[in-house]
């Protein structure tokens, strides 16, 4: 059976762009999807979905288009954008900000920031959402790795997370699962460019419980906060209402536990899910 390849709408999105760059640069070099797959170590089925925009390209793909194509960093720029298409419009601001920014500050009440998550943790959360297709949850796992991609370059951004001890103690997806994420976590508690606290629940509540805080501290020291509930969010770069929301955050941080005291703590909750 011959392969017809399924027409492209290359300005659609960012996505779609992307996908119909790829098929022009293939169709370039005369390679097919399986020989084009054997160089960038991927699959026909995976390239031609992401040829149709159907798929979200691997974080670890367009540079080894860039380099099979010899486009210097056309895909890679690309890809940038392309991310940001799975985001709803009123996140993609604050993606910029946080792409940006050289300290991120976040407190987290029912799950992990997304910055500190594993693979299979994200997956089993964003699987929870029943308003996500099984591909719509691949696509926001593979945007949500992405955005941790920073923390390995040559100038990571300082983080710092605050997060409850509830967290420690709600099982997400299997306990091996919760065991791997934890471990992750125990690593970064204490490091040249990362920081953990556990706000404990002896310190009772507070005024951040039952919701999330991100703060963004930018290159020309501006700052943003990003306060999120079930349901919405909202994006704060009001210098009055960005100084209130800090305010909440630094007395959190004198609350919680000492690095070492939440180090024992996340260590302690490991020993609870070994598999």
């Amino acid at each position: 059976m011959t392969f017809r390849p399924q027409p492209l709408s290359p300005f659609a999105s960012t996505r779609h762009y992307f996908g119909s760059e790829l098929r022009r640069h293939r169709e370039l070099a005369k390679l097919s999807l399986v020989q084009l797959a054997d160089i960038v170590n991927s699959s026909k089925s995976t390239l031609a979905r992401i040829e149709t925009a159907e798929l979200m390209p691997p974080p670890d793909m367009p540079s080894c288009l860039d380099i099979a194509f010899g486009t210097d960093e056309l895909f890679t720029g690309l890809y940038e954008l392309a991310k940001q298409d799975i985001h709803p419009d009123k996140y993609k601001r604050y993606m910029n900000f946080e792409a940006r920014a050289e300290v991120i500050e976040q407190y987290g009440a029912q799950a992990l920031p997304g910055l500190f998550q594993t693979e299979q943790y994200a997956r089993e959360l964003l699987r929870r959402q029943e308003h996500l297709t099984a591909e719509m949850v691949d696509e926001r796992v593979t945007a949500r790795m992405s955005r941790q991609e920073r923390q390995h370059s040559a100038n990571p951004p300082f983080r710092w997370a605050i997060i409850d001890e509830a967290v420690l103690l709600r099982q997400v997806g299997s306990r091996s699962c919760m065991h791997q994420q934890l471990a992750s976590l125990l690593e970064r508690v204490d490091t040249p460019d990362s920081k953990v606290q556990v706000m404990p629940f002896s310190a009772g509540p507070h005024s951040l419980l039952g919701g999330a805080l991100t703060l963004l501290t930018l290159p020309d020291g501006a700052s943003v906060a990003y306060e999120e509930s079930i349901q919405t969010g909202h994006l704060y770069e009001d210098p009055e209402a960005v100084k209130n929301w800090r305010r909440r955050y630094d007395v959190l941080r004198a609350n919680s536990h000492s690095l070492a005291e939440s180090a024992e703590l996340i260590r302690t909750a490991m020993e609870g899910y070994r598999p």
